[in-house]
């Protein structure tokens, strides 16, 4: 699964380039059309002049102007075409769209705007008969125009097609990736269940023995109990609703990473600062919100390989949001692994599975309506990671 997360934006730029290649082969096959259809239309509106040429000469016999009328000058039925004099006094005109019952002072007026749009369009073809001359102005037939714009067209509907496509696929497979975690939370709140109990039985026959009333063991054992029920309350609210409440965040923060720093190496130093009012509140579930705080930190202590610094800095984020940076001293992530950090299955570790990072984002994403993303991070010198929650 992890090849083909890490090689989807290759996978999304190969399909963007095939489909830019089939829409520039169908904008130069359909653009090759219309030239040759255009040439068409000349060649027609040509014989159309010839034919007009023919018939203000008034040559041969009564049967020959009858097929020059019939076949050549009236055969015309796409192409608009306005017949004038050499004044542009408008003679005829065949293909147009005049509005009936127009009065003459509007007629005038309508040829007037047709003539200006053909010169834009093709330059007038001249008949000439002794020594006057006729001009033939013309347009693109309707044809010739919606076959120029059709790719267009096509390409957008496709493109649409396309969109709603991925959209859908994408949110099933989003869902689908969803009951897999759900899955797997609750199947792990499950398994950890009787295990636990079994603890908590043990630690409470513990507690009650005289023999073992000065062990100190005792008492950290009924912490490390209390932090499966933690775990395991977690693992049950994934796929769950939490309920989110007004919490102190930076003392929430403090005692997330006061639990992480009894259990790491006392080389690794942490640091908490806030940049707001100790009592300042944001929306958390704090099971959820300390299983994030373990995880980046956990990662953080990963790359530093047990020695270094974390720095946690929290600090308002525009007027609705707290950021909370989480600053370590390790090898920090190459510029084109920062986007895959988040994908499940990606690790640099021998052991691991490579959830941590993705579950956490999920967690802040999609329980909190947060974000969580890779703020700063250079090779050799360290990482940054941003949180943000809502006041």
């Amino acid at each position: 699964m992890l090849p083909i997360y890490s090689q989807k934006s290759r996978i999304k730029l190969l399909l963007l380039l095939v489909a830019l290649i089939i829409g520039t082969a169908t904008v130069v096959y359909t653009n090759i059309l219309v030239s040759k259809l255009t040439e068409r239309e000349r060649q027609l509106i040509d014989l159309y002049a010839k034919g007009q040429e023919f018939m203000t000469r008034n040559t041969g016999s009564e049967d020959n102007l009858v097929f020059i009328l019939e076949e050549v000058i009236t055969a015309n039925k796409s192409v608009p075409v306005i017949l004038t004099d050499a004044n542009e006094q408008v003679i005829s005109s065949l293909n147009l769209n005049l509005p009936p019952n127009m009065p003459e002072s509007r007629k005038e007026a309508f040829f007037r705007r047709e003539i200006v749009r053909m010169k834009a369009q093709h330059e007038p073809i001249v008949v000439t008969f002794g020594e006057n001359k006729n001009y033939i102005f013309y347009k693109d037939s309707d044809l010739l125009v919606q076959l120029r714009y059709y790719p267009y067209v096509q390409l957008t509907v496709m493109a649409c097609f396309f969109m709603m496509a991925y959209f859908t696929f994408s949110y099933s497979r989003k869902a689908e990736q969803n009951r897999v975690w759900v899955g797997l939370a609750k199947e792990t709140a499950h398994q950890l269940g009787t295990p636990l109990s079994s603890l908590m039985a043990w630690y409470e026959y513990l507690k009650a023995s005289s023999k073992f009333a000065d062990e100190p063991i005792v008492e950290e054992l009924g912490k490390d109990v209390k932090r499966l029920e933690i775990i395991t309350e977690r693992f049950s609210n994934i796929g769950s609703v939490p309920a989110l409440k007004d919490e102190n965040i930076l003392r929430v923060t403090e005692n997330a990473i006061a639990y992480l720093q009894n259990r790491v190496s006392k080389k690794v130093e942490f640091k908490i600062k806030a940049e707001f009012p100790s009592d300042t509140p944001a929306k958390v579930n704090i099971p959820l919100f300390e299983w994030v705080i373990e995880n980046i930190c956990k990662n953080a202590i990963d790359a530093m390989e047990g020695k270094g610094k974390i720095d946690l800095t929290l600090s308002y984020a525009g007027k609705n949001n707290i950021a909370i940076d989480i600053r370590d001293t390790g090898k920090g992530i190459p510029k084109a692994k920062v986007n895959d950090v988040f994908l499940p299955g990606y690790t640099t570790k021998k052991r691991g599975w490579g959830l941590g990072l993705a579950l956490a984002k999920r967690i802040i994403e999609n329980y909190h309506d947060g974000k969580l993303f890779v703020k700063w991070s250079e090779v050799g010198k360290g990482t940054t990671f941003r949180l943000l929650l809502n006041r």
